[in-house]
């Protein structure tokens, strides 16, 4: 079920959603207590409609529309808020600027999932700071990296540095056990913030041989919490490490937020 300000959306009303593929989103892991770090997720919704439709977002309403389809479904589940035009039209996106909020609910997975083996893939994700919904380059090298035997793909840019994953933020823990986060610009994930809030860290460049060279790799994101990153093309890396099961307590020490 889907719902479009609070309604059950129509096939028309997904059309631009489909064809022209502009707007932004933010997904959410609901436990039985709530959201972790459910501020976060309204001020990026906010901040980013203000990037793509240049309009203001009451983030009351979408906490509405959002109490009003978890109605009665099993918990956990992962929600997610996408904002977007209905009535934009791909020749006259300057004229679009009235975003409605769709409002989509699946069951959500263990977490967190098995450790996950990434291969290293040029890529550098469009508007890096926005949540867009354009995630076509982004999923081809997911899938460019599944047909080569491995779980998801890990970003290098041009410049040869290591930023992210296809939809996850990637982190190291190095050799004297510091937990370090890329530099590079990257979509910026709650989950990553809420443990930069709890965990002691440092931010650096990571090129792709100090990647391999680590005690440790994870991915991070609402979905999946804290995942351990068993390998890096063929390299392999410790799927156990104290500071993985401290960074995965801090987590999910985290207390939900009530929608």
């Amino acid at each position: 079920m889907a719902t479009l300000d609070g309604k059950l959306v129509s096939p028309d009303e997904l059309l631009s959603l489909a064809l022209v593929n502009v707007g932004h989103f933010t997904t959410m892991r609901v436990e039985e207590d709530g959201v972790r770090g459910l501020p976060l997720h309204m001020e990026r919704l906010r901040k980013d409609c203000g990037a793509v439709w240049g309009a203001d977002l009451d983030t009351g309403r979408v906490r509405d529309f959002v109490r009003r389809a978890l109605h009665g479904r099993p918990r956990p589940c992962v929600v997610r808020v996408t904002v977007y035009d209905p009535g934009v039209d791909m020749a006259h996106l300057a004229k679009a600027g009235e975003p409605q909020i769709l409002v989509t609910v699946r069951g959500a997975g263990a977490m967190p999932p098995a450790p996950l083996r990434a291969r290293s893939m040029p890529y550098e994700r469009d508007l890096p700071e926005v949540k867009h919904v354009g995630l076509f380059g982004a999923l081809h090298t997911r899938r460019s990296a599944q047909l080569a035997g491995f779980d998801d793909a890990l970003f290098i840019g041009r410049d040869g540095l290591v930023s992210e994953g296809c939809t996850w933020n990637v982190g190291f823990v190095d050799r004297d056990g510091t937990v370090v986060w890329p530099q590079a610009p990257v979509l910026p994930g709650v989950t990553m913030a809420l443990l930069r809030q709890r965990a002691e860290h440092r931010v650096a460049t990571v090129t792709l041989e100090q990647a391999k060279g680590m005690a440790a790799a994870f991915a991070t994101n609402t979905g999946i919490g804290v995942r351990t990153i068993a390998a890096i093309d063929d390299t392999g890396l410790p799927t156990e490490h104290p500071v993985l099961d401290r960074l995965r307590e801090t987590y999910l020490s985290v207390p939900g937020e009530s929608l």
